[in-house]
């Protein structure tokens, strides 16, 4: 690249949370603030634009002032399609936008550098999209998407793909390792038990 990209952000809501017991997760109070607000914090500073991926009525994010955009894919598709949805968003409604970095609303302690090291491991053009990972996991859900694929990743949703590391397979993918300590920065909050897990390390 030789100009900086222009990074735009999507926040993944779209899914059931089976495991928290239905609802939205993100909605959930951990430490005195929703998830959601936490996952915001810190995803904010590090794009241009944010905007919230979110099935069902918006109205139940309006505290957070941010745009809320549903997949264009039906029946809950995945996170494919809440990153489509993203890079869809950014097209149209950020200037000059070149990427856009997808983070999960269930991670409240998620990389205040996720971006940036992210952009760093696609500059020298060797490689056409970034992951996180940590220890010894990948984490695709935290990625960073080029605009110039959201067609490929249209049509590959259209023929039924739904998993990440399938379409991720089919182009040059750079993986981003994270250090876990003091925790590991991708813990996310799927169960009551892991919400109280994370209520425990903010206490402490």
């Amino acid at each position: 690249m030789t100009q900086p990209p222009t990074i735009a952000g999507v926040l993944l809501a779209g899914g059931l949370s089976r495991r928290m017991g239905g609802g939205d997760k993100s909605l959930r109070v951990l430490g005195g603030a929703t998830i959601l607000a936490r996952v915001i914090a810190r995803a904010r500073p590090q794009v241009a634009a944010l905007v919230l991926n979110a099935n069902g009525d918006p109205a139940r994010f309006r505290e957070f002032g941010l745009p809320v955009v549903s997949d264009s894919i039906p029946d809950f598709a995945g996170p494919l399609a809440g990153v489509l949805a993203g890079l869809d968003w950014a097209a149209v409604n950020v200037a000059g936008a070149t990427h856009v970095a997808s983070f999960a609303t269930d991670a409240p302690f998620l990389p205040t550098d996720l971006v940036a090291r992210l952009a760093n491991a696609v500059k020298d053009g060797r490689h056409d999209l970034a992951c996180a990972a940590s220890d010894g996991r990948s984490h695709p859900v935290f990625g960073l998407w080029p605009l110039d694929l959201r067609e490929d990743l249209r049509a590959a949703l259209h023929t039924g793909m739904r998993k990440v590391d399938q379409w991720t397979a089919r182009h040059r993918l750079a993986v981003v390792d994270f250090p876990v300590q003091p925790e590991d920065p991708f813990f996310n909050a799927n169960t009551p038990e892991d919400l109280e897990r994370a209520a425990r390390s903010i206490r402490a």
